[in-house]
């Protein structure tokens, strides 16, 4: 007589199998159809440039577009003469210096660049700039407010951000460190934050004096741009601290240069050996990187990703919500189902921080609530993440349903962070989306005041009516 388990196979083998669902044609999984071949060579000074050559990360960094004459000699005659002006004078009114991988040059359309949502991220235009928001301000979040040390950030109680350095392998216009990140522009005089040991030392200092602490975000700039030794002086130092119990290394790295991860053995090797060490100690080392739009994940990126899954690095995405770029629930959710396909988990979509330069990159606070929904249920719910607001004047992250008041018409949402921070937090929407007699509100000094006192007073009013209704419950 056969087995149970062996009949048991055997009969579910013979039964016809019911299917639910409608039949799913493989051509429609385009969140595992990644770019690959040398699609590199479509740009005319990299037509010649072979495989090896392009996956050294150092030719990378050495060929990085820093200026106009340098992305004329790369792109030439692939857009006509006046977008280069136009790029000329975005460079003279950005207040980010311009640094562009190869790699991301080369997956830029072209054909179409104002709508290319890569080229939206990194090369501005001056066509399509807009006024910044008159309630904006360089450092918008902060940090250096809560900084005890330089490049040392401590807001939330057991947290802190480590600003190791100022560099990173490519510059995003959108940076909420524009205050320190890159060279000086016209625009901008950038408060440094050198890559010194002596400046670390006072913050490792600070680190072991307080208790508290248990999650330390070594930041910059970008730990891409950490050399090896000094991945792991950091991580060891802070490991080798016994209240120390996360670490998270955050770096844009992987979506702008993926390379690195395949030819970079030393950095790679300090990463693992850092995470090894965490792990013996029941510590938690992991890795935060930045894809906004799924055309940035290609084959070498898998390939990239994929080595540090073989070695049991975790990786998780934090992605910031920008107008023609991830705006629309199609590009979200390929981004959002395509990372998950390539082992990084999905953690944090971010309400655009007001941020110098780009408002023509920001988006209203509701255009998350909706993607949110729209996200919520196409994949597992450990690969869907939270959408968040960084309230203003370090109320911190606030999950985008969490606010206090939200006026849709004046575009002023209103935050408290109770664990944080005393007090509301507010966050402005793009004014160039709210109806022309509420723009014209704006204009006004006066009405502005008007309008962000109202708004505070109805979240005011909200906030004790809730506590009302929650006594009597009670």
């Amino acid at each position: 007589m056969e087995p149970l388990k062996t009949l048991g196979r055997t009969a579910l083998a013979d039964e016809a199998v019911v299917h639910l669902k409608p039949p799913v044609d493989p051509a429609t999984l385009t969140h595992r159809q990644l770019v690959d071949g040398p699609f590199w060579q479509r740009i005319p000074a990299y037509r010649a440039i072979d495989e090896a050559t392009f996956l050294d990360h150092g030719w990378q960094a050495r060929n990085s577009i820093t200026n106009l004459p340098k992305l004329l000699a790369a792109v030439q005659d692939l857009v006509p003469p006046s977008f280069y002006d136009d790029v000329a004078e975005g460079f003279a009114r950005a207040p980010m210096s311009i640094r562009v991988s190869p790699y991301l040059l080369s997956l830029i359309d072209w054909s179409d660049p104002y709508a290319d949502p890569l080229r939206r991220q990194f090369v501005p235009v001056a066509s399509k700039l807009l006024p910044d928001h008159p309630r904006l301000t360089l450092d918008s979040l902060h940090e250096q407010a809560d900084a005890p040390v330089p490049g040392l950030t401590h807001r939330y109680p057991d947290k802190a951000l480590f600003l190791t350095l100022d560099t990173c392998p490519v510059y995003c216009r959108f940076c909420t460190r524009s205050y320190a990140v890159g060279v000086d522009t016209d625009e901008v005089e950038k408060v440094s934050l050198k890559a010194t040991e002596d400046r670390w030392a006072r913050a490792f200092r600070y680190i072991a004096e307080r208790p508290e602490l248990e999650d330390i975000v070594v930041s910059g700039g970008d730990s891409y741009q950490l050399k090896a030794r000094q991945v792991s002086l950091i991580g060891d130092t802070l490991l080798d601290i016994p209240h120390i119990r996360r670490i998270r290394f955050a770096t844009k790295g992987p979506a702008v240069m993926p390379m690195k991860l395949l030819t970079d053995h030393e950095w790679v090797d300090a990463l693992t050996r850092v995470v090894e060490k965490g792990r013996r100690l029941h510590k938690e080392v992991v890795l935060h990187t930045h894809f906004n739009h799924p055309v940035e994940i290609t084959a070498i990126t898998q390939r990239g990703l994929d080595r540090l899954h073989e070695r049991g690095i975790i990786v998780r995405n934090q992605a910031v919500l920008q107008r023609g770029v991830n705006d629309t629930v199609a590009v979200m959710q390929l981004l959002v189902k395509r990372l998950g396909y390539c082992n990084v988990q999905p953690y944090y979509v971010y309400v655009h921080d007001l941020v110098k330069g780009v408002e023509d990159l920001r988006t209203t606070v509701q255009t998350a609530i909706d993607l949110e929904k729209a996200v919520r249920g196409v994949t597992a719910g450990f690969q869907t993440p939270t959408f968040v607001c960084d309230a203003p004047g370090g109320g911190g992250k606030r999950v985008v349903h969490s606010f206090e008041h939200y006026d849709r018409d004046t575009g002023i949402s209103v935050w408290a962070a109770p664990s944080v921070k005393p007090g509301y937090f507010l966050y402005f929407d793009p004014i160039d989306t709210l109806a022309p007699e509420i723009q014209a509100r704006w204009t006004d000094v006066a009405e502005q005041d008007r309008m962000v006192e109202d708004a505070i007073a109805r979240a005011h009013a909200q906030h004790a009516a809730s506590a009302h209704a929650s006594s009597v419950r009670g």
